[in-house]
């Protein structure tokens, strides 16, 4: 009897061992068994940096952090009034020159016309009481009179009063025609001149009131009001969330499937776990110096990292910049 017992206690012994070596058989496979890589990115998209040609300070921001914009909203002010006063400047010789093209344009007034009119009148007598003493003196020098001196000199006064004459009616026919061409294309080009200098501070004028590019969200606004901005310095930043992409930094022995136009499922955690597709859409080399990891010493070869962009082929709503993406994948 105590031997029959002795031998069942032995059966259910072996039999718990091997049940034992059972489980921690299974448990050691389940442990051992290979995971699927995860692969962890982001979410990125498209960001405009809003900034101003003209120096200034912020006078007015009508837009805050988070606040969403649509392409065309004015979001900031520009107080500078450097570009008003050059404004005034660019006014004034605008005026000054077009003064210059009506007077080339109009030519002398009716007073100076009058006057050149009269001086050649004043020569035209004096030029035939001239003609009249050298005709006298022409006669009496013919019958031996008088001296040729005093014939010479008459001849000479004679002479001066023609050309006196002449110079009167030029002078006159100056006054009648007006400008030369070469005045009036002078004074038009200087006109032009002063439009080209009025338009381009207008335009300055016109980017002392800033607008969104794009619709999106306002992320980051860098000045406040009354801070002095330079030329170009960005002022706000506006993420157009119409388009985002995930982003994400894989090992070159695991691209293998990862080719261009590949559709993919990334993972979002910060939306509960939500599964998005998407479609790769660039593959580029990071640059060598920080993503290089030495391999060799396991007998392999150097890994290089590969940028990859994927582009969801729908809408995720409340996706957002920064948020992570993981995509699982099993080699």
């Amino acid at each position: 009897m105590a031997q029959n017992r002795q031998q069942g206690n032995l059966a259910i012994g072996i039999i718990v061992l091997i049940a034992i070596i059972f489980v921690i058989g299974v448990i050691g496979y389940i442990v051992s068994k290979p995971k699927g890589l995860v692969i962890q990115g982001e979410v990125e998209a498209s960001e405009y940096r809003i900034s101003g040609k003209v120096p200034g300070r912020i006078e007015e921001l009508y837009v805050r952090e988070g606040q969403a914009v649509h392409k065309g909203d004015t979001v900031v002010n520009i107080d500078s009034p450097e570009v008003r006063a050059k404004l005034k400047q660019a006014r004034g010789a605008v005026s000054a020159a077009r003064a210059q093209q009506d007077k080339a344009a109009n030519g002398a007034r009716k007073e100076q016309i009058t006057g050149a009119y009269e001086v050649w009148q004043t020569a035209l007598v004096q030029e035939e009481v001239m003609r009249k003493s050298f005709e006298r003196i022409q006669k009496l020098y013919d019958q031996k009179v008088i001296s040729a001196q005093k014939y010479d000199e008459t001849k000479a006064k004679y002479d001066a009063s023609i050309a006196q004459s002449k110079a009167a009616k030029s002078q006159y026919d100056m006054a009648v025609a007006g400008a030369r061409e070469e005045d009036k294309a002078a004074a038009q080009a200087l006109v032009d001149r002063a439009n080209g200098a009025l338009q381009e501070v207008e335009g300055y004028l016109g980017e002392l009131y800033l607008t969104s590019p794009v619709d999106g969200i306002v992320t980051e606004v860098f000045p406040k009001l009354g801070e002095l901005v330079g030329t170009g310095a960005p002022i706000m930043t506006v993420t157009d969330l119409s388009d985002v992409w995930f982003t994400f930094n894989v090992r070159e022995d695991y691209l293998h499937g990862m080719d261009q136009g590949t559709q993919i499922k990334v993972v979002i955690p910060a939306l509960d776990n939500v599964e998005i597709p998407a479609t790769v859409s660039y593959i580029a080399v990071l640059e060598s110096y920080a993503t290089w990891k030495a391999t060799k010493e396991t007998a392999t070869y150097d890994a290089k990292t590969f940028e990859v962009r994927a582009v969801p082929t729908e809408a995720a709503k409340g996706l957002r910049p920064g948020m992570s993406a993981i995509l699982k994948y099993d080699k």
